[in-house]
């Protein structure tokens, strides 16, 4: 009778233990994963109309990153989760009172921005006639630390600043040079079609308590015409962390053989006068740079490059502050 019941005991123990793991295996946390994905080369993604891609070995490479909910496991045990990934807490994917659905969406909207920015940097550098109308400056993200974070919305377009007109975020950032942390700012702001007047107020700079900061990313609006046709399709993939590599791809369409024969893998998010801004998730990235085989990686200049040298192994990173430097670096760079 004991042998019998100790049996059941010891198998009503392990199908507890395999319900447990089982749970802790599927069942997601409140927490977010980066993982992540090989770099994938963009040539066949983007046509540019009445233009082909020089013939030759290399090629211009992006790569993107997995962002989803991590399992209760990962969350326990970190030697669950894929190789590079990253734990990440909720505020780091959406904003306050957002979900992840909204937050794709939004990322898709980022990806077109991208797309459009990519083709007027790239066609200009190729001597072609573009035509740019700043329209405002588009807000891209709110910390959630500050008062704007309840003012203020990704998809906003400041358009005034204290009653004077602003369109471009040189005149946004004259404006915060001109009062001081918790001084209050009115804004005029273009939401879902609709005119609204909101005031926010500023806060110190994390480097600067002299400088009265609103707490937002911002980007360049403007109304874009373009003299060519060009189509970029990367699928699902959003956000505008693709805006380098897509402008290195135009700009190879129209005739410039920017590889040199080697697999240029490049991030970064490109802004109308050519710079390029910091993106996300740079370490995942570099992790799948590497897994492709590059042979060098473009990334923006400063912290993400730092980040981008601590996992590049033998990979070469190369930081860039603007496309004019991306296209002088590749040139000096020998032929493969």
């Amino acid at each position: 009778m004991k042998a019998s019941t100790s049996r059941w005991l010891a198998v009503s123990g392990a199908v507890l233990l395999a319900a447990v793991l089982f749970l802790l295996a599927t069942l997601p946390s409140n927490d977010y994963l980066f993982v992540p994905n090989g770099a994938h080369a963009i040539a066949g993604k983007v046509a540019v109309q009445g233009k082909d891609a020089p013939e030759g070995s290399g090629g211009i490479y992006y790569v993107d990153v997995t962002v989803r909910k991590v399992r209760w496991i990962e969350r326990l045990l970190p030697f669950t989760r894929p190789d590079g990934a990253s734990l990440v807490p909720p505020q780091a994917v959406t904003a306050p009172g957002e979900s992840f659905s909204e937050r794709v969406v939004e990322a898709r909207a980022e990806m077109q921005r991208s797309e459009q920015i990519a083709a007027a940097v790239a066609l200009e550098a190729g001597g072609l006639d573009v035509e740019t109308t700043p329209r405002g400056v588009l807000v891209e993200a709110v910390a959630v630390d500050v008062p704007a974070a309840k003012t203020l919305a990704s998809g906003d377009l400041i358009v005034a600043v204290d009653g004077r007109k602003v369109t471009t975020v040189e005149q946004l950032l004259r404006a915060t040079q001109a009062v001081r942390p918790g001084d209050k700012l009115r804004l005029r702001l273009r939401r879902d079609d609709k005119v609204v007047e909101r005031t926010v107020a500023t806060v110190a700079a994390p480097d600067d308590a002299k400088r009265a900061i609103i707490g937002i990313r911002v980007s360049q609006d403007a109304r874009i015409e373009l003299p060519l046709k060009v189509d970029i399709d990367l699928g699902n993939v959003g956000g505008p962390s693709a805006g380098l590599p897509f402008a290195l791809q135009i700009y190879k369409e129209l005739g410039h053989d920017v590889a040199r024969g080697r697999r240029v893998a490049a991030t970064g998010e490109i802004e109308l006068d050519g710079s390029i801004e910091p993106v996300g998730g740079i370490k995942q990235k570099t992790y799948g740079v590497r897994s492709a085989g590059a042979d060098v990686f473009l990334v923006p200049a400063g912290e993400n490059a730092a980040t981008a040298r601590r996992y590049a192994g033998g990979l070469r990173v190369i930081p860039v502050e603007s496309f004019e430097q991306a296209l002088r670096v590749l040139r000096t760079l020998p032929q493969k």
